[in-house]
């Protein structure tokens, strides 16, 4: 039971990382620089390690090589001087001394090959992993290329290749904007018929009242009655000019 929440939720967290890391590439190589760097690292100390190995053999070779002049010229004095006891104790120290002598040269030459091939794994190591890199970091920058491109180019012909990408907000907010213009026009459109019904209301009451008092002029000049049985009213040119009619005969 435990084992399968604890699989459940390393699979979720791994899930999580996996997205982190995919969206940032660059977080992922320079972690690996770093772990580089340690490995590196910890692969020098070894390499000391052996290198202070070959220098303590090398100082080793260094002392017997002068303990066996030392033990031959002894055993040679002794043996002229018919010193034959501690000619040969000298003798059999001096085999003990250049076995050991051959033993650390050759221990020396072993130490020495594998230092060397340490090194050149190390360094071919180092080369391969800066390859690696470098063509890692090369991608990096060739994916972005490519990315800021395909942003461009959806852009560009409206597509859409994922959900929130950049050819989806354009066409939501071109959406937007059309619903806004469309709006605005709408509104302008009823604010400018409203204004042009006014006046026109306001113009057929006006044409109204001016037909209205041309009907009453023109029923005064002829003696008409209107409508309403009433005799009309001649207009203000009409009272001037009536005066002058009936005041003709008089003079004559």
């Amino acid at each position: 039971m435990f084992k399968r929440i604890s699989n459940l939720f390393r699979g979720f967290f791994s899930s999580i990382i996996s997205g982190v890391e995919r969206e940032n590439p660059e977080l992922l190589l320079e972690a690996e620089k770093e772990n580089l760097r340690k490995q590196i690292a910890n692969y020098n100390q070894g390499l000391a390690a052996h290198a202070a190995l070959c220098e303590r053999l090398m100082s080793q070779i260094k002392k017997l090589e002068t303990d066996e002049q030392s033990l031959r010229a002894r055993t040679t004095a002794n043996l002229r001087a018919g010193n034959r006891g501690p000619a040969g104790q000298f003798a059999l120290r001096l085999q003990t001394v250049t076995t050991e002598l051959k033993e650390n040269n050759l221990q020396l030459e072993q130490a020495e090959k594998t230092y060397q091939e340490l090194i050149r794994a190390r360094d071919v190591a180092i080369k391969a992993a800066q390859a690696k890199i470098e063509s890692l970091r090369r991608g990096i920058d060739d994916l972005k290329i490519k990315k800021a491109t395909a942003e461009l180019a959806e852009m560009a012909s409206g597509m859409i290749s994922e959900i929130g990408g950049s050819g989806d907000t354009l066409n939501r907010l071109q959406q937007m904007v059309e619903e806004e213009r469309a709006k605005a026009s709408g509104r302008a459109r009823v604010a400018r018929d409203t204004m042009m019904t006014a006046d026109l209301s306001l113009q057929e009451a006006e044409q109204e009242a001016l037909a209205e008092q041309a009907l009453a002029d023109f029923a005064a000049k002829e003696g008409l009655m209107l409508d309403s049985g009433i005799p009309s009213t001649p207009s203000s040119s009409v009272n001037v000019e009536a005066p002058q009619k009936s005041m003709g005969p008089q003079a004559q």
